[in-house]
């Protein structure tokens, strides 16, 4: 099955060549670009020279595998599987646990690891697979997350981090919420917090209130939380 983009663009882009190489590159780095921008903008760990490097050192391996199974008629790509073991370690480290008990940097760790696979398939002169997968990986991360945001503000259930400033006052918050039409489904303490002064908690409530469901969002509820005099500060976690 030959790409219908290397048609387009001719035999040679098909074949390994020094302009091949070139274009496959250029493509590679030109893909890995825009998506560790649009990951730089949101002030994420991994930004755009990271991106670029790791879709090039794909783009390197699987170019480089060619090479050997065409001059050694051999099909192990080695090097393309070594990349992808290596992507998985690099965006494993991207993962971070905050103190507020939150994952950070997890879409931005399989992004890591997306862009790899399409340098890799550009590396193989798979462009339109290359093209299709980049658009769907952008759209997925510039415009999804609004959708996302909506149908979590929309959920029956919702974890908040929160601060009081005195321990004694937790059974007045868990005696207020419940007032409000919130049913308390889990309490952890948070020990990150525990010289701090305050008294930090995971909370994870579920709204069962049917006047409450329809009217309000998470953020309004927070907000409405967040007025009374014990709570130091509150807010969703992700």
């Amino acid at each position: 099955m030959s790409d219908p983009i290397a048609r387009l663009l001719g035999e040679w882009s098909a074949g390994i060549n020094m302009e091949s190489v070139l274009f496959r590159l250029l493509v590679s780095v030109i893909f890995a670009a825009v998506i560790g921008c649009e990951r730089a903008t949101k002030r994420h760990a991994a930004g755009l020279r990271t991106f670029m490097l790791v879709s090039m050192a794909s783009t390197m391996a699987s170019m480089v595998d060619m090479y050997f199974a065409k001059t050694n008629n051999s099909s192990v790509l080695l090097l393309s599987a070594a990349t992808l073991i290596g992507m998985a370690i690099i965006s494993s480290n991207s993962i971070l646990f905050s103190s507020k008990n939150q994952i950070k940097g997890l879409t931005t760790s399989v992004g890591l690891w997306t862009v790899g696979v399409l340098g890799i398939a550009v590396g193989a002169g798979f462009y339109s697979a290359s093209l299709i997968g980049f658009i769907v990986l952008l759209c997925c991360l510039s415009l999804f997350p609004t959708f996302e945001t909506y149908l979590k503000n929309r959920s029956n259930h919702f974890e908040m981090h929160l601060e009081l400033t005195n321990k004694s006052n937790l059974q007045d918050f868990v005696t207020t919420i419940r007032k409000l039409g919130l049913r308390v489904d889990d309490i952890e303490s948070n020990p990150a917090y525990i010289n701090s002064g305050l008294s930090v908690f995971s909370v994870s409530v579920t709204i069962s209130s049917p006047e409450l469901k329809k009217y309000k969002t998470h953020s309004e509820i927070i907000e409405a939380i967040g007025t009374l005099d014990y709570v130091y500060y509150i807010e969703e976690m992700n």
